[in-house]
């Protein structure tokens, strides 16, 4: 690890991507191996700097490394702060501005550091055998709070076994588990334990664990104004049956680990912040209601009790994250609006204004709305700002006036590519009329006087978003001679709880007909080959894709991406199967078997004739492989040219777990549409 300081002559010279492509060709598979993101942009509380994690693809250890970077907010002396081998990120200004807190990862050794920017002085402040998240350090400077995880015991039972004999070599003893909550999906089997609070000095030391929780997950740690507890959410309880809709806000008690209980309403509230002067509590909740989707509310009342107000009643979409200005007479908050991320500032006594819609940029690969910010005492916002030609890079604004990019990290790679153009499209539902959206991203080089193959492509969730983001995925397809066509559907986040609610207990509805016509819609402009139509999407959007292919036979060939096939078996094998019944289906699969099954695409098979390929993670938790696998059998049975890819070591997040996973899923899902007629056809 190397910590750094440069001056304002090493400034990085900012251009445009957009602009500097002329030329060069469309976007290369080796391109995606040297992209990279501002990730983690965390502005300085006196306004002056900003600390982010720059997070580049590595082509020789296939992985995604961070180093820390330096800018100031007025754009100059652009400057590596923590550079090394190892991966350096999550970095957390003190409150004077002076330091900054960080996790370190090198050799397989976590440590929590303290950074001083003004010096480039590095030094240790403690060894996380197990790794650290949600770093805040404490109003007053002097400590340090963070979630670690603690291993428990777990079940034991005595089964009577003879003693081990001294150097015997005996398998491994079985793992027992007695709750639903024995595997999570990123992670496989969850050992027994919990992720629990600690605190340590800022000056370094041992970390001291101050919370003691049996069951669930703790999240949203904020210090008091007082610097004497630590505010967090906690959820997932095994006595509300592991849901995570049902949590509370509970304080602890640095000093002891004493705790008590602030809120204790129906539903969940989370993400806790405190007004300057310690006394108003802001927080986002959701009911414990039956819909498969609910939006954050914002909410504030008196820490010291009282009823809580909400505020932005008026809203129709949910708030993602929220943090008070250094006046205290409003709050920042960020909430996506049709497919884009957006920052706007919410005053006390009303009112909303809107800063910037660019938020986003960190996910490589698929369009997905994504997003953070954080803001100084003094009215400044920082975040990452991207596009549908870019990535995140480092943006800042305030309240009044236009949000500024000040980096370009990938003006060598996409400033030298000509990436395809993106374009907003909407059509009517054949379902109902109503206006759908979605987005066409161009081959490099399109001719509208010719004939081009389509690609439909369908995010997963079903409840989240696409957006005029950067897409790995997107651009490699359009840059292969595809006219790439992403959508938002009925289900799909950004448009209101209600129209995410469309398909509650009904999917998939009435968003496949959302789909249909949109496509007839994009067949009217007269430049795709409607006899070279292919389908795919992963997750969700690998449900759609079965369906679409079981219910039309327009579809030349399919990409099923880590479906779900079976209701049935995926509500009692999924790692969130156990809330599948409640809020998705509202009954279980032995009391209406029909209704899992109607639902099923496995039901459809025997209408498929199209050639379906069918990808999955080895190692997916959440749409577990026999999903796939059992999809795959099906067509082979049936006698469907069908292929099954399964990428070893990976779990159900694809595309952004490694830069060749992402490669190899879309280079197969290229190479099956190439064989079916992709290409080499007008």
């Amino acid at each position: 690890m190397k910590l750094l300081a440069f001056t304002a002559g090493a400034m990085l010279a900012v251009s445009s991507a957009a602009s500097a492509h002329a030329d060069a060709g469309p976007l290369q598979f080796a391109d995606v191996c040297s992209l990279e993101m501002a990730a983690g942009v965390q502005i300085s509380p006196d306004g002056r700097t900003i600390a982010y994690q720059r997070r580049s693809a590595d082509i020789m250890s296939d992985r995604m490394r961070g180093a820390i970077w330096l800018v100031n907010a007025d754009g100059s002396s652009h400057r590596p702060l923590v550079t090394g081998a190892g991966d350096y990120g999550s970095p957390v200004w003190t409150p004077d501005s002076s330091r900054i807190v960080y996790l370190s990862s090198e050799d397989g050794q976590s440590e929590l550091r303290m950074a001083w920017p003004g010096d480039a002085r590095s030094a240790r402040l403690a060894r996380l055998p197990r790794g650290a998240s949600q770093i805040t350090v404490s109003p007053d400077g002097a400590k340090i709070a963070f979630t670690m995880f603690v291993p428990a015991s777990g079940v034991q039972v005595d089964i009577g076994l003879p003693d081990r004999p001294q150097g015997a070599e005996w398998a491994a003893a079985p793992r027992v588990d007695e709750t639903i909550a024995y595997q999570a999906d990123g992670i496989g089997d969850l050992p027994p334990g919990a992720a629990q609070i600690h605190v340590i000095p800022a000056d370094g030391g041992a970390p001291r664990q101050v919370t003691r929780i049996g069951s669930g997950a703790i999240s949203g740690l904020a210090w008091t104004a007082d610097s004497a507890e630590i505010l967090f959410s906690h959820g997932g309880r095994a006595q509300d049956g592991f849901d995570f809709r049902e949590a509370d806000i509970w304080a602890v008690r640095a000093a002891d680990g004493e705790t008590r209980q602030i809120t204790d309403l129906p539903g969940a509230e989370r993400a806790p912040r405190l007004s300057p002067d310690g006394r108003t509590l802001a927080f986002l909740k959701t009911y414990r209601e039956t819909y498969s989707h609910q939006d954050n509310r914002l909410y504030t009342m008196p820490l010291s009790g009282g009823e809580p107000r909400r505020l932005l009643g008026d809203l129709d979409r949910g708030i993602a994250q929220a943090e008070w200005d250094g006046t205290g007479r409003g709050l920042w908050v960020r909430y996506d609006d049709v497919g884009h991320t957006v920052l706007a500032y919410a005053g006390l006594n009303g009112g909303l204004d809107r800063v910037t819609d660019r938020i986003g940029g960190l996910t490589i690969g698929r369009p997905y709305t994504s997003g953070m910010f954080s803001v100084s005492t003094n009215g400044r916002w920082a975040a990452p700002l991207a596009s549908a030609q870019d990535l995140a890079n480092v943006g800042t604004g305030q309240r009044r006036g236009a949000a500024r990019t000040l980096t370009d990290l990938n003006a060598g790679v996409l400033g030298a590519r000509d990436l395809a153009r993106v374009e907003r499209f909407t059509w009517e539902s054949s379902a109902d009329g109503r206006e759908i959206e979605g987005w066409i991203a161009y081959p490099p080089g399109f001719d509208a006087s010719r004939q081009w193959p389509m690609i439909l492509e369908m995010h997963g969730g079903p409840h989240t978003a696409y957006g005029p983001q950067f897409s790995g995925q997107v651009q490699l397809m359009a840059a292969a001679g595809y006219v790439v066509f992403y959508t938002n559907p009925r289900g799909s986040t950004s448009y209101g709880q209600d129209f995410a609610n469309l398909i509650d207990k009904d999917y998939p509805g009435r968003d496949v007909d959302d789909l249909e016509s949109g496509v007839d819609a994009l067949l009217a402009r007269g430049f795709i080959d409607e006899d070279r139509l292919y389908v795919t999407g992963g997750s969700g959007g690998g449900v759609l894709t079965a369906w679409l292919i079981g219910t039309n036979e327009r579809w030349r060939a399919a990409a099923v991406g880590k479906p779900v096939i079976n209701w049935t078996s995926f509500a009692l094998a999924s790692d969130i199967g156990p809330v599948i019944h409640r809020y998705w289906f509202g009954v279980t699969p032995w009391d209406e078997p029909e209704e899992y099954w109607r639902r099923s695409p496995l039901s459809l098979v025997g209408n498929v004739s199209a050639p379906t390929m069918v990808f999955v993670g080895a190692e997916d938790r959440r749409t577990p492989v026999a999903e796939a696998e059992q999809y795959y059998n099906a067509l082979q049975i049936r006698g469907i040219e069908s292929r099954l890819v399964r990428i070893p070591d990976t779990f159900h997040g694809i595309a952004d777990s490694r830069p060749s996973r992402l490669l190899y899923k879309t280079g197969h899902i290229i190479a099956w549409f190439n064989q079916h007629g992709g290409q080499g056809e007008e």
